[in-house]
């Protein structure tokens, strides 16, 4: 698993229109490429009247799956100008579909590639991006006189509270940086004073907004 990698928010859309041509575009999220070719076949059942759905998608951890497709466009003047936004945004499993309504202008190859690559930019910056850190999970579990002073302490801390279970014992549910967990275990022993009961969980993302 990667500690950490980019990636668009579940699923968004945005258009402009440009020399009377309208560019819709639409961004997905997608984990495989079933996932990634079925999303495409939506969008060109929902526009099925369009002049062009064109399209790219990244997929896998080390961007093994790429795809593009021009749709009828001139070859490279499409597919590829939205996996290389893409690829320069570093943006991991996603999906995009560029639909094309033609306005009775041509643009010529140059033109073709900045519309495509402005839509997608577009569509990109709509849905929002995401970094996904690789955190582990743990509870600590502590005396309810030491719940006021780990509060505080946690808050000033690279380490970060999901929630806290008021029980028998007060117990922190908390996300810890892939890498920081011998870190994470020393500093709260030595804030309780070595009176704590830890419980490491899995490793799961956090997504933060970018």
């Amino acid at each position: 698993m990667l500690n950490n990698y980019y990636t668009v928010k579940h699923e968004g859309s945005d258009q402009q229109i440009i020399q009377k041509s309208r560019f819709i575009g639409y961004v997905k999220r997608v984990e495989t490429e079933e996932a990634a070719q079925q999303f495409i076949a939506g969008i060109k059942k929902k526009h099925h009247d369009a002049t062009h759905n064109c399209s790219a998608y990244m997929i896998g951890e080390h961007d093994h799956i790429q795809k593009a497709h021009d749709d009828g466009e001139p070859s490279g003047t499409a597919g590829v100008p939205i996996l290389e936004v893409l690829k320069k945004r570093e943006l991991k499993d996603t999906a995009i579909v560029i639909t094309r309504y033609f306005g009775g202008s041509k643009l010529g190859a140059g033109g073709l590639i900045r519309a495509y690559s402005s839509t997608t930019t577009l569509a990109i910056d709509t849905t929002g991006v995401v970094e996904r850190k690789l955190v582990k999970k743990f509870e600590a579990s502590v005396h309810y006189s030491l719940l006021g002073k780990l509060e505080n302490a946690l808050h000033q801390s690279p380490y970060m509270i999901d929630h806290i279970d008021y029980v028998e014992y007060a117990i922190f549910h908390l996300y810890v940086e892939s890498g920081q967990e011998q870190a994470f275990h020393d500093w709260i022993i030595n804030i309780t004073n070595d009176s704590v009961s830890i419980k490491e969980g899995e490793p799961t993302y956090m997504e933060i907004d970018q």
